[in-house]
């Protein structure tokens, strides 16, 4: 699948400026689109959108299908009549990274008081097979502290019908509250995406390869994963050690069973798929090597080095998938200990791969395909990724973040990052930028903090660690009409404004 020739930035949701304490669907995400339009970008990826669980990770979720409250705009709410504007005005504002806890002490209250007001009005809610299951998982995860599901009693723990009916009458208008927050955040979505369509800015999700353990997903189908009677995994998803982490990353997640996924004709990927098109224009698959072959953990390591290669479903899962929807525009993640076997899949489907560009300049066994000078049309390139340092910080650390390299050997990286882009090293993230915009790949994208040239403190994820992750936002008014005139220069010079080829 050819993308058309064009750039976009990198921003996930919760790193824009302005609401309260977190980025939001408001007035700073319709700011954003703006910048966007003027910058001459035609496209806005973001990460995974779900409500977030464990670590505050996009990518562990308490459902692969709902969308996360948090980012409901509490503006946007008073301006529909759904809470009265003194309450906006005397909420906090707080600028710099999102803290998480402090953010749904303070606007959780709000949005089920929105909520409700919501279903006073008698609008109508979401209509999805996911709701009831979803809904009564986050009522029941309150009502007890919001442990994870295998610590529940075990009668709701294994979801005896007796105990579930049971559960429904008693927190009835706490699943009422969950299903008009999903119903308010797709309309507020659905806002956005028709204002980006109208600036002529298409929108990138993001479909993570596994569901969060502790998700209504896994509690309410079982089946599909493998799980031992206890509630929890037989085996933990995650990678061997490579260029991010030397212990590997284990992300806990549970392991799909794919011969039932297979017996059942992919219906719940089916189901994920067409859920996530109607909310974006494109979507990337996140760790697109694990459908042909995965790495599973026993129950109870705490690194992910003891494990083993197991064979994936391969292109069976995406014949199920374009059975049903037909072709997909769809982005490939295919970093790290990529195949022949795993690139057959991509090229059967013609689904693009990524390169980026931080990679390109040291010993990693892709850099000859990170070198701009290597790409073919149809790659999506970046400077970075949500995973990786800011430019700026890569260029100051040492080296992609990666401790076991030696000075020597980052003092050659960066030498021939420099001979490489016949750059001097001032700005080297918009000698990145010009790189990339100058190469014959159709899509090149850049995360918002390379654009602003800042450094490490910016950086959105650290693979394989906890604690800062997932909060840095953007200041108001760090994004200015200069940045703007900047990129378009770029793009004019290289054919990626709208409507160009």
């Amino acid at each position: 699948m050819r993308f058309p020739r064009s750039s976009g930035l990198l921003l996930h949701p919760t790193s824009l400026a302005g609401g309260h304490g977190i980025g939001d669907l408001g007035p700073a995400a319709y700011d954003f689109l703006a910048f966007l339009a003027r910058s001459g970008q035609s496209l806005w990826q973001v990460l995974p959108i779900g409500p977030t669980g464990y670590g505050d990770s996009p990518y562990q979720t308490f459902s692969a299908f709902a969308g996360n409250p948090l980012l409901l705009s509490l503006d946007k709410l008073a301006a529909d009549g759904l809470l009265e504007r003194r309450e906006i005005d005397s909420e906090p504002r707080p600028e710099g990274d999102v803290e998480f806890e402090e953010v749904l002490a303070h606007k959780g209250p709000l949005l089920r008081k929105a909520a409700k007001a919501f279903q006073q009005g008698g609008a109508m809610e979401v209509k999805a097979s996911w709701l009831e299951d979803f809904a009564l998982f986050m009522a029941l995860k309150e009502a007890h502290g919001m442990r994870p599901w295998p610590d529940w009693p075990a009668e709701l723990r294994d979801r005896d019908p007796e105990a579930l009916a049971r559960a429904r009458r008693e927190l009835a208008d706490e699943i009422a509250v969950h299903k008009a927050l999903q119903s308010l955040f797709f309309d507020q979505w659905t806002a956005l995406r028709e204002a980006c369509h109208k600036s002529n800015v298409r929108l990138m999700g993001d479909i993570p390869i596994y569901a969060a353990g502790d998700s209504s997903d896994v509690w309410a189908q079982r089946d599909y994963w493998q799980i031992r009677a206890d509630g929890n995994p037989e085996f933990m998803a995650g990678v061997p050690p490579d260029y991010f982490s030397a212990t590997g990353q284990l992300w806990g997640n549970p392991i799909y069973r794919w011969d039932f996924h297979a017996h059942d004709g992919y219906s719940w990927w089916v189901e994920r798929f067409r859920g996530t098109f109607e909310l974006f224009d494109l979507v990337r698959i996140d760790h697109f090597r694990g459908f042909q072959a995965y790495w599973q953990v026993p129950w109870g390591e705490t690194t992910a080095m003891r494990g083993e290669w197991v064979p994936g479903p391969g292109a069976e899962l995406f014949e199920g998938v374009e059975m049903k929807l037909g072709e997909l525009p769809v982005l490939a993640e295919n970093l790290g200990v990529i195949t022949p076997e795993v690139e057959a899949i991509r090229h059967r489907f013609g689904y693009p791969g990524m390169a980026v560009l931080q990679f390109a300049f040291g010993n990693d066994p892709q850099a000859p395909d990170f070198k701009p000078h290597n790409y073919p049309r149809e790659v999506v390139a970046y400077t970075g990724t949500h995973d990786n340092d800011t430019t700026a910080g890569w260029w100051t650390s040492a080296g992609a973040g990666d401790s076991t390299r030696t000075a020597n050997e980052v003092a050659a990286e960066r030498a021939f990052a420099l001979e490489y882009l016949d750059a001097d090293g001032t700005e080297i993230q918009w000698s990145f930028i010009r790189a990339l915009m100058a190469s014959v790949a159709d899509t090149v994208i850049f995360p918002v903090q390379d654009v602003l040239g800042l450094g490490s403190e910016a950086r959105m994820n650290t693979p394989a660690t906890l604690g800062r992750n997932w909060k840095w936002r953007m200041k108001p008014g760090a994004l200015t009409p200069a940045h703007a005139e900047r990129l378009r220069k770029l793009g004019a010079t290289y054919d990626r404004l709208t409507g160009t080829r």
